[in-house]
């Protein structure tokens, strides 16, 4: 992995008393119970299922699946999903941003071959898992199908370790035309956001506790990385929200809840919704 070194990230005392969640520069969170369990495991369902295309893209020497909603020739957004796989909530994000504005066409790449995380500790099992570079080649993949099968241009978003890989993939994917990233910073190691291409917007929350991945110290010092790139960014921190504060589904509302995290700024999201449409409807317009 990228690194062994793991601190402490810094909770509420009400938070301490039931778990403990460390940060690895390898971007495995570690869940250490000690009265219960913080998230219990979940059936894995979306309202959105029906509405996806299965494709299979090609890359190198393997093939992957991905998923895609949205009108055949509109501009291209890939989605990239959070530590849990391709769940409900990756799949609701992808519907709700193949409706905005005139509409997009998107492709949510299955990073995890098929597997999901049901609770904590499987999501984290298969993030400490993931190939990065690989991800990143599976993204490149994803940019170009999109562009191959009736999209001019594409993005890429994501949320949590997409977030991550989204801005990774502004540096390392030259096909990317727009990037937008929630709540996550890639690695020095994976990716330096000072040689960012695509134009970056990133958002993140002022309450979120992952140190030095999505925290406001790490959002600040992202800005500054990306103000030297000479690239186009926004960086947006939203006042009273934590880690993964787009994610409004029951379920996911749920999951937040359980794991510390029960803030709800339903002004917030539309907030960022807008930001993003505005920022894709720029760079992804023909």
């Amino acid at each position: 992995m990228l690194g062994a070194a793991a601190a402490v990230l810094s909770l509420s005392s009400s938070r301490i008393l039931s778990s403990c969640i460390l940060y690895k520069p390898s971007y495995s969170f570690i869940l250490s119970r000690t009265l219960a369990p913080c998230a219990p495991r979940f059936s894995i369902r979306s309202m959105a299922d029906s509405a996806f295309r299965k494709v299979q893209i090609q890359r190198d020497d393997t093939a992957f699946d991905a998923y895609v909603v949205g009108k055949e020739d509109a501009p291209g957004i890939v989605v990239l999903q959070e530590w849990w796989g391709v769940d409900f909530e990756i799949k609701n994000h992808a519907v709700k941003i193949s409706q905005l504005g005139s509409g997009f066409k998107a492709l949510i790449p299955d990073l995890y071959r098929g597997k999901v995380g049901l609770d904590v500790a499987e999501a984290q099992h298969l993030m400490d898992g993931l190939d990065w570079q690989g991800a990143v080649k599976d993204i490149r993949a994803s940019v170009n199908w999109l562009k191959a099968n009736g999209s001019k241009k594409a993005g890429v978003t994501g949320f949590c370790m997409g977030g991550a890989l989204s801005i990774a993939s502004s540096v390392l994917v030259p096909e990317v035309d727009a990037v937008v990233a929630f709540y996550g910073v890639p690695s020095s190691e994976l990716a330096d956001p000072a040689q960012a291409k695509a134009p970056v917007q990133a958002h993140f929350g002022e309450l979120d506790n992952f140190v030095g991945f999505a925290d406001v110290t790490a959002a600040k010092a992202l800005e500054e990385k990306l103000k030297a790139s000479g690239t186009p960014y926004e960086v947006h921190i939203y006042p009273g929200n934590a880690h993964a504060f787009m994610n409004r589904s029951p379920d996911g509302i749920k999951r937040r809840k359980d794991m510390g995290m029960a803030d709800e700024d339903e002004a917030a999201v539309q907030l960022a919704w807008s930001r993003f449409e505005s920022w894709m409807a720029r760079f992804l317009s023909s």
